[in-house]
Protein backbone atom coordinates (compact mmCIF):
# COMPACT_ATOMS: atom_id res chain seq x y z
CA UNK A 1 0.00 0.00 0.00
CA UNK A 2 1.14 3.52 -0.71
CA UNK A 3 1.56 5.98 2.13
CA UNK A 4 -1.60 8.08 2.68
CA UNK A 5 0.37 11.31 2.88
CA UNK A 6 3.05 10.60 0.26
CA UNK A 7 4.26 13.74 -1.48
CA UNK A 8 2.79 14.37 -4.91
CA UNK A 9 5.24 14.37 -7.82
CA UNK A 10 6.25 17.84 -8.90
CA UNK A 11 4.42 19.33 -11.88
CA UNK A 12 7.53 19.07 -14.06
CA UNK A 13 7.93 15.39 -13.18
CA UNK A 14 4.31 14.76 -14.14
CA UNK A 15 4.75 16.50 -17.50
CA UNK A 16 8.02 14.68 -18.20
CA UNK A 17 6.25 11.39 -17.56
CA UNK A 18 3.59 12.00 -20.21
CA UNK A 19 3.63 9.62 -23.15
CA UNK A 20 2.68 12.31 -25.66
CA UNK A 21 4.64 15.33 -26.82
CA UNK A 22 3.88 18.63 -25.07
CA UNK A 23 5.25 22.13 -25.68
CA UNK A 24 4.72 25.36 -23.73
CA UNK A 25 4.31 28.40 -25.99
CA UNK A 26 4.82 31.94 -24.70
CA UNK A 27 2.70 34.98 -25.75
CA UNK A 28 5.39 35.90 -28.31
CA UNK A 29 4.81 32.47 -29.97
CA UNK A 30 8.18 31.02 -28.99
CA UNK A 31 8.72 27.68 -27.26
CA UNK A 32 9.64 27.86 -23.58
CA UNK A 33 9.35 24.23 -22.43
CA UNK A 34 9.24 20.78 -24.03
CA UNK A 35 8.93 17.37 -22.40
CA UNK A 36 11.10 14.33 -23.33
CA UNK A 37 8.33 12.91 -25.53
CA UNK A 38 8.42 16.11 -27.63
CA UNK A 39 12.21 15.91 -27.89
CA UNK A 40 11.93 12.34 -29.14
CA UNK A 41 9.10 12.99 -31.59
CA UNK A 42 10.74 16.06 -33.13
CA UNK A 43 14.32 14.80 -32.88
CA UNK A 44 15.47 17.98 -31.11
CA UNK A 45 16.57 18.74 -27.59
CA UNK A 46 14.86 21.43 -25.52
CA UNK A 47 18.02 23.55 -25.85
CA UNK A 48 17.57 23.59 -29.64
CA UNK A 49 13.81 24.28 -29.47
CA UNK A 50 13.69 26.89 -26.73
CA UNK A 51 13.22 30.42 -28.02
CA UNK A 52 12.19 29.36 -31.52
CA UNK A 53 8.75 30.32 -32.88
CA UNK A 54 6.47 27.30 -32.85
CA UNK A 55 5.23 27.60 -36.48
CA UNK A 56 8.79 28.09 -37.73
CA UNK A 57 10.06 25.05 -35.83
CA UNK A 58 7.60 22.80 -37.69
CA UNK A 59 8.06 24.61 -41.04
CA UNK A 60 4.29 24.83 -41.39
CA UNK A 61 3.21 26.28 -44.72
CA UNK A 62 -0.59 26.19 -44.46
CA UNK A 63 -1.60 29.85 -44.12
CA UNK A 64 -4.77 29.04 -42.17
CA UNK A 65 -2.96 27.01 -39.51
CA UNK A 66 -0.10 29.49 -39.20
CA UNK A 67 -2.51 32.41 -38.84
CA UNK A 68 -4.47 30.62 -36.13
CA UNK A 69 -1.30 29.69 -34.27
CA UNK A 70 -0.41 33.37 -34.10
CA UNK A 71 -3.72 34.15 -32.39
CA UNK A 72 -2.80 33.81 -28.74
CA UNK A 73 -6.41 33.51 -27.54
CA UNK A 74 -7.46 30.81 -30.02
CA UNK A 75 -7.57 27.07 -29.46
CA UNK A 76 -6.77 24.79 -32.36
CA UNK A 77 -7.11 21.12 -33.29
CA UNK A 78 -5.62 19.94 -36.59
CA UNK A 79 -5.09 16.40 -37.85
CA UNK A 80 -2.68 15.13 -40.48
CA UNK A 81 -0.63 18.32 -40.70
CA UNK A 82 2.50 18.01 -42.86
CA UNK A 83 5.54 19.39 -41.07
CA UNK A 84 9.30 19.33 -41.50
CA UNK A 85 11.72 19.46 -38.60
CA UNK A 86 15.31 19.62 -39.73
CA UNK A 87 15.72 16.91 -42.38
CA UNK A 88 12.69 14.89 -41.24
CA UNK A 89 9.23 15.03 -42.76
CA UNK A 90 6.46 14.42 -40.22
CA UNK A 91 2.69 14.17 -40.31
CA UNK A 92 1.28 15.40 -37.03
CA UNK A 93 -1.91 15.79 -35.08
CA UNK A 94 -1.70 19.16 -33.31
CA UNK A 95 -3.82 20.46 -30.44
CA UNK A 96 -3.23 23.95 -29.00
CA UNK A 97 -4.99 24.98 -25.77
CA UNK A 98 -4.99 28.29 -23.94
CA UNK A 99 -4.18 28.70 -20.22
CA UNK A 100 -7.09 30.55 -18.60
CA UNK A 101 -5.06 32.06 -15.75
CA UNK A 102 -2.11 33.02 -17.96
CA UNK A 103 -3.28 35.14 -20.92
CA UNK A 104 -1.29 34.58 -24.09
CA UNK A 105 0.33 31.34 -22.88
CA UNK A 106 -0.63 28.10 -24.62
CA UNK A 107 0.09 24.38 -24.44
CA UNK A 108 0.57 22.41 -27.66
CA UNK A 109 0.33 18.62 -27.78
CA UNK A 110 1.63 16.66 -30.75
CA UNK A 111 1.19 13.07 -31.90
CA UNK A 112 2.32 11.13 -34.93
CA UNK A 113 -0.43 10.95 -37.57
CA UNK A 114 1.54 8.84 -40.03
CA UNK A 115 -0.14 6.37 -42.32
CA UNK A 116 0.58 3.54 -39.89
CA UNK A 117 -2.35 4.53 -37.67
CA UNK A 118 -5.08 3.91 -40.23
CA UNK A 119 -5.35 0.18 -39.62
CA UNK A 120 -7.12 0.89 -36.34
CA UNK A 121 -10.21 1.55 -38.45
CA UNK A 122 -12.52 -1.44 -38.17
CA UNK A 123 -14.10 -0.67 -41.51
CA UNK A 124 -10.68 -1.26 -43.04
CA UNK A 125 -10.52 -4.68 -41.44
CA UNK A 126 -13.93 -5.47 -42.86
CA UNK A 127 -12.70 -4.59 -46.34
CA UNK A 128 -9.88 -7.11 -45.95
CA UNK A 129 -12.18 -9.98 -44.98
CA UNK A 130 -13.89 -10.03 -48.39
CA UNK A 131 -10.74 -10.86 -50.39
CA UNK A 132 -9.79 -13.47 -47.76
CA UNK A 133 -13.10 -15.30 -48.22
CA UNK A 134 -12.72 -15.18 -51.99
CA UNK A 135 -9.16 -16.47 -51.66
CA UNK A 136 -10.37 -19.51 -49.75
CA UNK A 137 -12.82 -20.41 -52.53
CA UNK A 138 -10.13 -20.07 -55.23
CA UNK A 139 -7.66 -22.48 -53.60
CA UNK A 140 -9.73 -25.63 -54.26
CA UNK A 141 -9.79 -25.36 -58.07
CA UNK A 142 -6.13 -24.34 -58.03
CA UNK A 143 -5.23 -27.59 -56.28
CA UNK A 144 -7.15 -29.50 -58.94
CA UNK A 145 -5.32 -27.66 -61.76
CA UNK A 146 -1.95 -28.42 -60.20
CA UNK A 147 -2.82 -32.09 -59.75
CA UNK A 148 -3.96 -32.35 -63.35
CA UNK A 149 -0.75 -30.76 -64.60
CA UNK A 150 1.31 -33.30 -62.65
CA UNK A 151 -0.65 -36.23 -64.09
CA UNK A 152 -0.33 -34.80 -67.58
CA UNK A 153 3.40 -34.34 -67.09
CA UNK A 154 3.81 -38.11 -66.61
CA UNK A 155 2.25 -38.87 -70.00
CA UNK A 156 3.78 -36.30 -72.32
CA UNK A 157 7.19 -36.00 -73.90
CA UNK A 158 10.12 -33.98 -72.62
CA UNK A 159 9.21 -30.96 -74.76
CA UNK A 160 5.71 -30.77 -73.28
CA UNK A 161 6.93 -31.23 -69.71
CA UNK A 162 8.24 -27.69 -69.78
CA UNK A 163 4.68 -26.46 -70.26
CA UNK A 164 3.24 -28.67 -67.51
CA UNK A 165 6.00 -27.50 -65.19
CA UNK A 166 5.14 -23.91 -66.03
CA UNK A 167 1.49 -24.57 -65.12
CA UNK A 168 2.50 -26.01 -61.75
CA UNK A 169 4.86 -23.13 -61.01
CA UNK A 170 2.21 -20.53 -61.84
CA UNK A 171 -0.35 -22.30 -59.69
CA UNK A 172 2.13 -22.29 -56.79
CA UNK A 173 2.73 -18.58 -57.31
CA UNK A 174 -0.99 -17.82 -57.23
CA UNK A 175 -1.42 -20.01 -54.15
CA UNK A 176 1.27 -18.03 -52.33
CA UNK A 177 -0.51 -14.82 -53.26
CA UNK A 178 -3.77 -16.21 -51.89
CA UNK A 179 -2.06 -17.28 -48.66
CA UNK A 180 -1.01 -13.66 -48.15
CA UNK A 181 -4.55 -12.45 -48.80
CA UNK A 182 -5.88 -14.88 -46.21
CA UNK A 183 -3.39 -13.72 -43.62
CA UNK A 184 -4.48 -10.14 -44.23
CA UNK A 185 -8.09 -11.05 -43.49
CA UNK A 186 -7.37 -13.13 -40.40
CA UNK A 187 -8.77 -11.43 -37.31
CA UNK A 188 -7.28 -13.58 -34.57
CA UNK A 189 -3.79 -12.43 -33.65
CA UNK A 190 -1.01 -14.91 -32.92
CA UNK A 191 -0.04 -15.16 -29.22
CA UNK A 192 2.78 -12.91 -28.03
CA UNK A 193 5.51 -13.38 -25.45
CA UNK A 194 9.02 -12.20 -24.55
CA UNK A 195 11.27 -12.33 -27.64
CA UNK A 196 14.98 -11.68 -28.06
CA UNK A 197 14.86 -8.94 -30.68
CA UNK A 198 18.34 -9.39 -32.10
CA UNK A 199 17.96 -13.14 -32.50
CA UNK A 200 14.83 -12.51 -34.57
CA UNK A 201 16.71 -9.95 -36.71
CA UNK A 202 19.58 -12.38 -37.37
CA UNK A 203 17.14 -15.14 -38.27
CA UNK A 204 15.39 -12.85 -40.76
CA UNK A 205 18.69 -11.67 -42.22
CA UNK A 206 19.85 -15.24 -42.84
CA UNK A 207 16.58 -15.98 -44.65
CA UNK A 208 17.02 -12.97 -46.93
CA UNK A 209 20.74 -13.59 -47.48
CA UNK A 210 20.31 -17.22 -48.51
CA UNK A 211 17.67 -16.32 -51.10
CA UNK A 212 19.64 -13.41 -52.57
CA UNK A 213 22.67 -12.83 -54.73
CA UNK A 214 22.74 -9.13 -53.92
CA UNK A 215 26.07 -7.38 -53.42
CA UNK A 216 24.58 -4.85 -51.01
CA UNK A 217 26.61 -3.95 -47.94
CA UNK A 218 24.69 -4.74 -44.75
CA UNK A 219 25.41 -2.93 -41.51
CA UNK A 220 24.07 -3.55 -38.00
CA UNK A 221 23.79 -0.84 -35.36
CA UNK A 222 22.32 -2.59 -32.33
CA UNK A 223 21.72 -1.49 -28.77
CA UNK A 224 22.80 -4.65 -26.90
CA UNK A 225 21.16 -3.48 -23.68
CA UNK A 226 17.60 -3.69 -25.04
CA UNK A 227 15.22 -5.85 -22.99
CA UNK A 228 13.03 -8.54 -24.60
CA UNK A 229 10.15 -7.27 -26.72
CA UNK A 230 6.56 -8.45 -26.44
CA UNK A 231 5.92 -10.05 -29.82
CA UNK A 232 5.21 -13.26 -31.73
CA UNK A 233 8.52 -14.64 -32.95
CA UNK A 234 7.24 -16.07 -36.24
CA UNK A 235 5.30 -12.92 -37.08
CA UNK A 236 8.22 -10.65 -36.18
CA UNK A 237 10.63 -12.64 -38.34
CA UNK A 238 8.15 -12.48 -41.25
CA UNK A 239 7.86 -8.71 -40.83
CA UNK A 240 11.63 -8.30 -40.83
CA UNK A 241 12.09 -10.60 -43.83
CA UNK A 242 9.63 -8.51 -45.83
CA UNK A 243 11.24 -5.20 -44.87
CA UNK A 244 14.80 -6.45 -45.47
CA UNK A 245 13.89 -7.98 -48.84
CA UNK A 246 12.18 -4.75 -49.87
CA UNK A 247 15.24 -2.75 -48.81
CA UNK A 248 17.51 -5.07 -50.79
CA UNK A 249 15.35 -4.74 -53.91
CA UNK A 250 15.00 -0.97 -53.52
CA UNK A 251 18.74 -0.33 -53.75
CA UNK A 252 19.53 -2.99 -56.35
CA UNK A 253 20.15 -0.41 -59.09
CA UNK A 254 22.33 2.06 -57.16
CA UNK A 255 26.10 2.04 -57.56
CA UNK A 256 26.94 1.26 -53.93
CA UNK A 257 23.87 -0.39 -52.35
CA UNK A 258 23.77 -0.10 -48.58
CA UNK A 259 21.33 -1.43 -46.00
CA UNK A 260 21.31 -0.69 -42.29
CA UNK A 261 19.35 -2.34 -39.48
CA UNK A 262 19.28 -0.36 -36.23
CA UNK A 263 17.73 -0.99 -32.83
CA UNK A 264 17.33 1.48 -29.99
CA UNK A 265 15.25 2.41 -26.97
CA UNK A 266 13.02 5.46 -27.42
CA UNK A 267 10.67 7.27 -25.07
CA UNK A 268 7.37 8.97 -25.69
CA UNK A 269 6.00 6.59 -28.34
CA UNK A 270 2.47 5.60 -27.31
CA UNK A 271 -0.38 4.10 -29.32
CA UNK A 272 -4.03 3.78 -28.34
CA UNK A 273 -4.98 0.13 -28.89
CA UNK A 274 -8.72 -0.19 -29.42
CA UNK A 275 -8.66 -3.92 -28.72
CA UNK A 276 -7.11 -3.38 -25.29
CA UNK A 277 -9.00 -0.18 -24.53
CA UNK A 278 -5.88 1.60 -23.28
CA UNK A 279 -2.68 3.25 -24.51
CA UNK A 280 0.40 1.07 -24.94
CA UNK A 281 3.98 2.33 -24.70
CA UNK A 282 6.20 1.32 -27.62
CA UNK A 283 9.78 1.98 -26.52
CA UNK A 284 11.57 -0.61 -28.69
CA UNK A 285 12.46 0.61 -32.18
CA UNK A 286 13.73 -1.37 -35.16
CA UNK A 287 14.77 0.61 -38.22
CA UNK A 288 15.46 -0.92 -41.64
CA UNK A 289 17.08 1.59 -44.00
CA UNK A 290 18.33 1.54 -47.59
CA UNK A 291 19.96 4.04 -49.93
CA UNK A 292 17.77 3.16 -52.90
CA UNK A 293 15.67 5.49 -55.02
CA UNK A 294 12.79 5.49 -52.55
CA UNK A 295 9.05 5.11 -52.91
CA UNK A 296 7.19 6.75 -55.76
CA UNK A 297 5.74 9.98 -54.29
CA UNK A 298 2.37 9.22 -55.91
CA UNK A 299 1.85 6.21 -53.60
CA UNK A 300 3.80 7.49 -50.58
CA UNK A 301 0.69 7.84 -48.40
CA UNK A 302 -0.85 4.52 -49.48
CA UNK A 303 2.16 2.23 -49.32
CA UNK A 304 0.61 0.03 -46.60
CA UNK A 305 -2.61 -0.47 -48.56
CA UNK A 306 -3.16 -3.87 -50.27
CA UNK A 307 -2.28 -4.03 -53.97
CA UNK A 308 -0.30 -0.75 -53.86
CA UNK A 309 3.30 -1.13 -55.05
CA UNK A 310 5.98 0.57 -57.10
CA UNK A 311 7.68 -2.71 -58.03
CA UNK A 312 7.38 -3.74 -61.67
CA UNK A 313 6.27 -7.28 -60.79
CA UNK A 314 5.10 -6.60 -57.25
CA UNK A 315 1.80 -7.82 -55.85
CA UNK A 316 1.35 -5.06 -53.29
CA UNK A 317 0.66 -7.35 -50.35
CA UNK A 318 4.02 -7.45 -48.55
CA UNK A 319 3.73 -4.15 -46.67
CA UNK A 320 0.02 -4.64 -46.05
CA UNK A 321 0.92 -7.91 -44.33
CA UNK A 322 3.70 -6.16 -42.39
CA UNK A 323 1.14 -3.64 -41.17
CA UNK A 324 -1.29 -6.37 -40.15
CA UNK A 325 1.29 -8.45 -38.26
CA UNK A 326 2.75 -5.45 -36.43
CA UNK A 327 -0.74 -4.29 -35.43
CA UNK A 328 -1.52 -7.77 -34.12
CA UNK A 329 1.50 -7.39 -31.81
CA UNK A 330 0.13 -4.01 -30.57
CA UNK A 331 2.93 -2.20 -32.36
CA UNK A 332 3.10 0.22 -35.25
CA UNK A 333 5.11 0.63 -38.44
CA UNK A 334 5.86 3.81 -40.37
CA UNK A 335 8.20 4.98 -43.10
CA UNK A 336 10.10 8.15 -43.92
CA UNK A 337 12.16 9.37 -46.87
CA UNK A 338 15.29 11.37 -46.08
CA UNK A 339 15.54 13.31 -49.32
CA UNK A 340 18.72 15.13 -48.37
CA UNK A 341 20.60 11.99 -47.37
CA UNK A 342 19.03 9.71 -49.97
CA UNK A 343 17.80 7.10 -47.50
CA UNK A 344 14.45 5.40 -46.92
CA UNK A 345 13.66 4.35 -43.36
CA UNK A 346 11.04 1.87 -42.18
CA UNK A 347 10.53 1.90 -38.42
CA UNK A 348 8.79 -0.63 -36.20
CA UNK A 349 7.86 0.25 -32.63
CA UNK A 350 6.97 -2.56 -30.25
CA UNK A 351 6.07 -2.89 -26.57
CA UNK A 352 8.59 -4.11 -24.05
CA UNK A 353 8.02 -7.45 -22.33
CA UNK A 354 7.40 -7.05 -18.62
Amino acid sequence: MSEPHAALPAARDQINGLGFAMLLIAPDHVIREANPAAENLLGLSLARMEGRPFPDLLSLTGSTIVDRLRETDTQLTARGVDARVGDHDLRLNITVSTLANHPGWRVATLSDASQGERFENYERRGQLRGPAVLAHEIKNPLAAIRGASQLLGRKVGEAEKTLTGLIADEVDRIAQLIDRMQRLGRERAEPVGPINLHEAIHRAFETVRISSDSSAAWREEFDPSLPPVLANEGALVQVLVNLMANARDACAEVVSPQLVVRTRFVSGIVMNVIRLGRPVKLPIEIQVSDNGLGIDPSIHDDIFEPFITNKTNGQGLGLALVQKLVRDMDGRVSHERDKAGGWTHFRIHLPMAR
